[in-house]
């Protein structure tokens, strides 16, 4: 529901940074069709002051982009997608007709209704903590569940770090998405009983994305303030000391040992905690700190959403970095996967279960290309990105290839 606005401001008061031709209103929404008179992705930024006093929000849109709401019509007028057209005037000075090259701005109403309670957020919440409280009291902590089902809630530690670093990933990207005045939901968290627990978290932006300054940011956010709640979580679990294994695990004959590889950037946290003395010694029948895998999952999380493709993290940051040359780099992301799990698959023994690790990038590779096909996301104002930006933008994939390792699991038998 929306909030009670007020009348939408005058194209006198918007002649600083907009020039307006045409003024259409749709319902409640109002749409000024004009040129900016300052640079386009200032022209929001100027002017949003003026309509949130009068109870409006605004983006701009270009007329010739594929989302824009209005399309050219054969009498040179302009033709408002919609249920019904309440009014629409040309501004005195201004020109009736349109232009492919012109803009739009437009202004709706402020949502004042928060939606109530996110149920479905804290329903997915609630079971992504159960399922990642199960694996980790069954799979992390060795404990017996089914024979004693309170000693599930012992894995709360695995449980907070693990949910800490997606969910500090994915506010992340809400944080900036809010301060760029994008609508976007709080984040969706995905349980499954897998030994993760769970497959992360997303956020659903809802709303127009108005320059690369903005895309770049939503999409750089998240994996840097997910990498700081990672450093944190693998400092702290390789800092305490390890846990016993069961002998009714040890001494197994029907189970499988599945041992992780640590990649670049954990290897270099772990020289750290060494050299500073914080390191323990893991010895006979014992195994690393169930934080520590929280850690490790956190960077593969990150290597994955840095991935140059599609709506991927890594793709917001390359299409706001090279504009739709974006697409070129996308198509090759699924061919460098799958010649992956090919090399893999031709030069490692198959496990005693399951496909191997070439089979983790026979997925992502199709799931790449489905990404690839669909696209990447595309701001109403392509204009170039600052220079800082694309420095850090090449820092942050630089970070991602730190937390890549070619082979992340191995599985072998008892």
């Amino acid at each position: 529901m929306s909030g009670p606005a007020g009348d939408p401001p005058s194209p006198d008061q918007l002649a600083g940074a907009f020039a307006v031709s045409t003024v259409q209103q749709t319902g409640q929404t109002v749409r000024y069709v004009g040129d900016p008179l300052v640079p386009p992705d200032a022209v929001v930024e100027q002017l949003r002051p003026v309509f949130r006093q009068r109870g409006y929000d605004v983006r701009l849109e270009g007329l010739g982009s594929e989302s824009a709401g209005v399309t050219a019509a054969s009498n040179g007028g302009t033709a408002v997608e919609g249920p019904s057209v309440d009014g629409s005037i040309s501004v005195p000075g201004g020109s009736p007709n349109t232009r492919p090259d012109q803009y739009e701005l437009v202004a709706e109403p402020i949502d004042t209704d928060t939606g109530g309670v996110p149920w479905l957020n804290i329903g997915l919440l609630l079971a992504t903590i159960a399922s990642t409280l199960y694996v980790g009291a069954s799979a992390w902590y060795y404990i017996p569940v089914a024979e004693n089902p309170l000693r599930i809630f012992e894995a709360w530690p695995f449980v907070v770090a693990m949910l800490g670093v997606l969910g500090i990933h994915e506010l992340g990207h809400y944080a900036a998405a809010r301060y760029h005045g994008v609508d976007v939901t709080l984040p969706y968290f995905i349980p499954f009983p897998s030994y993760l627990g769970t497959m992360g978290a997303v956020i659903n932006i809802r709303g127009r994305i108005p320059d690369r300054t903005a895309l770049f940011d939503i999409g750089v956010a998240g994996p840097l303030a997910g990498l700081v709640a990672t450093t944190v979580v693998t400092v702290i679990g390789l800092s305490i000391d390890p846990i016993t294994v069961p002998e009714r695990v040890a001494n197994s004959d029907t189970g499988v040992i599945i041992t992780f590889n640590y990649p670049l950037l954990f290897q270099a946290l772990e020289g750290l905690v060494n050299a500073l003395g914080l390191g323990t010694e893991i010895g006979p029948g014992e195994s690393v700190h169930p934080i520590v895998f929280a850690g490790w999952a956190g960077m593969f999380f990150t290597f994955l959403n840095l991935l140059p493709v599609g709506q991927l993290d890594g793709g917001h940051i390359v299409r706001a970095i090279v504009g739709q040359r974006q697409e070129t780099v996308a198509a090759a992301v699924p061919g460098a996967l799958f010649a992956l799990a090919g090399y893999l698959y031709f030069t490692r023994d198959p496990p005693p279960v399951g496909f191997g690790v070439w089979g983790l990038w026979v997925f992502w590779g199709l799931f790449a290309t489905g990404l690839a096909y669909a696209g990447p996301a595309r701001p109403t104002v392509d204009a170039a990105l600052d220079r800082q930006r694309r420095l850090l933008g090449l820092f942050t994939l630089l970070l991602g290839l730190a937390c890549f390792t070619p082979v992340p699991f191995e599985i072998s038998a008892i």
